[in-house]
């Protein structure tokens, strides 16, 4: 474990970073374990490997698993038609285009407040999709999460997505990560800051930010829909902890995702108890689109509601967020949270922040402790 602390501790020393926990799994058992820094600027030594903080789209992991287990349960694949269950959505897509990023919708033209639940699927069922379902695909960073929720509560009878994970999965594993954190853990929260303002013209997500900065842009569009909380003090409020956002709203700390992913890395069984049954593994881990993304502006893979590294002509990974294997999965949060799980290997990853950076991408302080745990 040496080389991981070594990386963790240059995180704070060099990196400015406040408080942060990182948690890695193999088979089923944390082997490292490490937490460091404060909740808040003002506070010493307060952050601890139970401490929560607001995850942003590493939520859209946990989120996508909920919509899997229950179109399971229902008996439903990937290639049904969404309006199977939703008839009142105008765009024909399937779950697997819905899940990859395939479907068109992640920009609104009319854009409703964000806590406006009602309004903002109204406006989903309404909008021309960007473009064909399945003719290209483009990060729905926020809608993606109404379009899962509004499935999971069709086809549970009412249960928010954030009731049916804590009901298939947090539960069982008593993890601490909630979409829709109970009052009772407010206490435990830490704060997040901005990340500071940089040259961004050298980064993987230049083209990305380029295009972020004209507001006609799909990408700024995209990152605008629905309205309200966008700034990163917004996510200081109970009001968003509370409200359960699928694609961006969830809270956890490192060890509470660390365990989904172990769940996920190791078979979909945990203390002998299968909770994630085979197929739904399946379609986490399989490559459903790679290639340019429409909205983040570089190339991108994804599965059924994870991301994947893209792959070049040859077969070989583009980029190594994930780790070396082909089957790995997860999602990164903007700033800096970053999850993954391995089945190959059977490791699971989570590291998680309350310094932001610019980006949506994971950064230099996740990706060199992944570089470390594949070396140690």
């Amino acid at each position: 474990m040496g080389d991981v602390s070594t990386v963790f501790e240059r995180n704070f020393a060099e990196r400015g970073e406040i408080g942060a926990s990182l948690s890695v799994w193999q088979h089923g058992r944390e082997i490292i374990s490490l937490h460091q820094g404060a909740r808040t600027r003002e506070e010493i030594a307060t952050w601890h490997e139970d401490t929560l903080v607001p995850v942003w789209s590493a939520t859209k992991l946990p989120g996508a698993l909920t919509l899997l287990l229950v179109l399971h349960e229902a008996g439903l694949g990937l290639q049904t038609q969404v309006q199977t269950i939703w008839p009142e959505q105008q765009t024909p897509l399937t779950f697997s285009q819905m899940l990859s990023h395939q479907g068109g919708l992640a920009a609104l033209s009319h854009r409703p407040p964000v806590f406006d639940r009602a309004a903002v699927i109204a406006a989903l069922e309404a909008q021309q999709p960007e473009w064909s379902p399945g003719t290209a695909h483009g990060y729905h960073p926020r809608t993606s999460g109404f379009l899962i929720d509004e499935c999971v509560r069709r086809l549970t009878g009412g249960q928010s997505t954030g009731e049916a994970l804590r009901q298939r999965v947090t539960g069982p594993l008593d993890a601490d990560f909630w979409i829709g954190l109970p009052e009772a853990e407010h206490h435990r929260v830490a704060r997040l800051y901005p990340g500071r303002v940089k040259d961004t013209s050298g980064m993987l997500e230049s083209a990305f930010f380029t295009a972020f900065a004209r507001p006609d842009s799909l990408t700024r569009r995209a990152f605008a829909s629905p309205a309200g909380l966008h700034a990163v003090s917004d996510m200081n409020q109970p009001q968003a902890w509370t409200a359960g956002f699928a694609a961006f709203g969830g809270v956890g700390s490192a060890r509470g995702l660390g365990k989904i992913c172990a769940l996920l890395a190791g078979g979909g069984q945990w203390e002998g108890r299968p909770l994630v049954p085979a197929p739904v593994l399946s379609q986490l881990s399989t490559v459903l689109v790679d290639g340019f993304d429409q909205v983040l502006q570089i190339p991108t893979a994804f599965s059924a509601g994870a991301m994947m590294d893209p792959l070049d002509h040859n077969g070989a990974k583009l980029r190594r967020h994930f780790g070396p294997s082909l089957q790995a999965f997860g999602h990164p949060g903007a700033g800096g949270s970053h999850l993954f799980a391995d089945p190959e290997h059977g490791i699971a990853f989570a590291y998680v922040m309350n310094q932001m950076e610019q980006g949506v991408l994971p950064n230099a302080k996740s990706l060199d402790l992944v570089d470390a745990v594949y070396r140690q």
